[in-house]
C-alpha cells in the first residue's frame, strides 16, 4: 500500500497484535475473519454453538486462539463469554458481532416464533454482547465494536421481511450506540455486505411454510434475488477491507462490502426523497402549519 493511500484512509498500522472477540466463527466472515486476523499476528476470542469445528485453527495457532462455546439467545453466557475473553486476554481491542442467520419467508407465512428466534439471535444477541464488552472498553478508553448488519438493513425486499426487522433494529440501535460511546474513544461501525458466498441463503438460513396463495410472487423474488445479488463475493477477500477499517484512526460508521449495495442504497433513498419532499405540505399540515 502506498504512503498517500494510507493517508487518505487514516491507517494506523502502529496498531498492531490487535485482540478480537468475534461471534459465529464456524463458518463464513466470522472464521474467514478469525483466520486472517490470527495470520497478521492477532490474538481471537472465537466463539461458536459447536467448538469442534475450530479445532483446526486451535492446532494451527496455540494459544492466540481461544475458542468459547456460545449461543448468542444466551443473555447470561454472552456475558460470561466476554468477560472470559478479557480475563484471559487482558484486553478486548475489537469486538465483532457476526453471529447470525437468515429467515425467509413473507411476512403472512412467519410464525411467531420464526420471527422471535430471527430478532434474537440477529438484535438481542449483538445487544447483549456490546453492552458485556463496553465496561471493559469505557475502561480502557479506547475499542471498536463491529456489527455484521446488510445492504437488508437500509433498504428491504420482498421474502425476507423478519430478517430485515432484525437488522434495521440493529442499525438503530448502534447509531445511538455511537453517539453514546465516542467520548471514552469507542468507535462503531456498521458493516453492511451484499451477496457473499457464505451460506447465508443456503444450509444456515431458515425457512417459513410456504403458502400456495403466494407461489407466483415466491417465483418472481427467486428471480428478484439472483439479479439483484448476481456473482456472490469471496468472504476471504472480505478480510483486507475489514482491516482497513480496524486500522482507521477514524473508521465509518457505516460501510458497505460488495459492489451492489450503493447502487441499491442510491435508488432506495431518491425515492424515499422524492416522497418526504411531495409529502412534505401534509407533513406541514400535520403540526398546524398551511404551505
Amino acid at each position: 500500500m502506498t504512503s498517500a493511500s494510507s493517508s487518505t484512509f487514516g491507517y494506523n498500522f502502529a496498531m498492531a497484535n490487535k485482540t478480537w472477540f468475534i461471534t459465529g466463527t464456524s463458518r463464513g466472515f466470522g472464521r474467514e475473519w478469525t483466520i486472517a486476523a490470527l495470520e497478521r499476528g492477532d490474538r481471537v476470542a472465537a466463539t461458536a454453538r459447536d467448538t469442534s469445528t475450530l479445532a483446526d485453527l486451535t492446532a494451527k495457532y496455540g494459544d492466540r486462539i481461544l475458542p468459547i462455546a456460545l449461543d448468542v439467545q444466551d443473555r447470561a453466557a454472552c456475558f460470561s463469554a466476554v468477560d472470559q475473553a478479557h480475563e484471559h486476554f487482558g484486553r478486548l481491542d475489537i469486538v465483532v458481532n457476526n453471529a447470525g442467520y437468515g429467515q425467509f419467508g413473507l411476512i403472512e407465512e412467519l410464525s411467531e416464533k420464526e420471527l422471535r428466534d430471527q430478532l434474537e439471535t440477529n438484535v438481542f444477541g449483538a445487544f447483549w454482547v456490546t453492552q458485556a464488552a463496553l465496561p471493559h472498553l469505557r475502561k480502557q478508553k479506547s475499542g471498536h465494536i463491529l456489527q455484521v448488519s446488510s445492504i437488508g438493513g437500509i433498504s428491504a425486499f420482498s421474502g425476507i421481511g423478519a430478517y430485515h426487522a432484525s437488522k434495521w433494529a440493529l442499525e438503530g440501535f448502534s447509531q445511538a450506540l455511537a453517539q453514546e460511546v465516542a467520548d471514552f474513544g469507542i468507535h462503531v461501525t456498521l458493516i453492511e455486505p451484499g451477496g457473499f458466498d457464505t451460506d447465508w441463503g443456503g444450509a444456515s438460513a431458515k425457512r417459513a411454510k410456504p403458502m400456495a396463495d403466494y407461489a407466483a410472487l415466491h417465483e418472481k423474488i427467486k428471480e428478484q434475488r439472483k439479479a439483484r445479488v448476481g456473482k456472490p463475493g469471496d468472504p476471504k477477500a472480505s478480510a483486507r477491507a475489514l482491516f482497513k477499517i480496524v486500522d482507521a484512526k477514524e473508521p465509518p460508521l457505516r460501510v458497505f462490502f460488495g459492489a451492489a449495495p450503493l447502487a441499491i442504497a442510491k435508488a432506495d433513498y431518491a425515492k424515499r426523497l422524492e416522497t418526504w419532499e411531495a409529502w412534505q405540505p401534509v407533513a406541514l399540515e400535520a403540526q398546524g402549519e398551511q404551505k
